[in-house]
């Protein structure tokens, strides 16, 4: 008997924890092209194209508390003008965790800006900050999007500080 329930135990262990690896697999697998293909690639003609794709047409972006979001297709005309401005910008996934329907990801950004960023001319110099962002995934896209970003670190290295 006691064989027995270890064994229906390991099997019941194996079972439950093979779906929410595959799910998780596909929740990740919505996520990832929104750092390959959107942040890293802004200047490719895919962008909008990816964000259609991956943000639902009523996503919101929020990075602050002023109550004040960003729509997709602002993000996309801001990706697309980043990409012009910092056409080496890349967006690394460093960590992703996956909780029900949310994925946080670690990030990675790095990017050499062609002139003055934020008031500061780098004069050629490049950053390399770190991102936090919450995604809350229905229906196979992204609905909503919680992010910060290390922009007073860019701001420093681009002053070479």
């Amino acid at each position: 008997m006691k064989r027995t329930m270890i064994m229906l135990l390991a099997v019941s262990a194996v079972a439950v924890s093979a779906v929410p690896a595959k799910a998780n697999d596909a929740i990740k697998s919505v996520v990832e092209p929104f750092y390959t293909k959107i942040l890293t690639r802004a200047s490719g003609a895919d962008v909008a194209a990816t964000a259609k794709a991956t943000i639902s047409k009523d996503w919101q972006s929020i990075g602050d508390y002023s109550g004040k979001a960003k729509s997709r297709d602002q993000f996309v005309k801001q990706m697309i003008g980043f990409g012009q401005f910092i056409p080496d910008m890349t967006w690394k996934i460093e960590e992703m965790i996956v909780s029900g329907n949310r994925v946080v990801v670690r990030g990675r950004a790095t990017g050499t800006p062609k002139g003055p960023m934020f008031g500061v001319d780098g004069k050629g110099k490049s950053w390399d900050i770190m991102s936090i962002d919450i995604h809350t995934v229905e229906n196979g896209k992204i609905t909503t999007s919680y992010h910060i970003e290390d922009w007073a670190g860019a701001i420093r290295q681009l002053k070479g500080k």
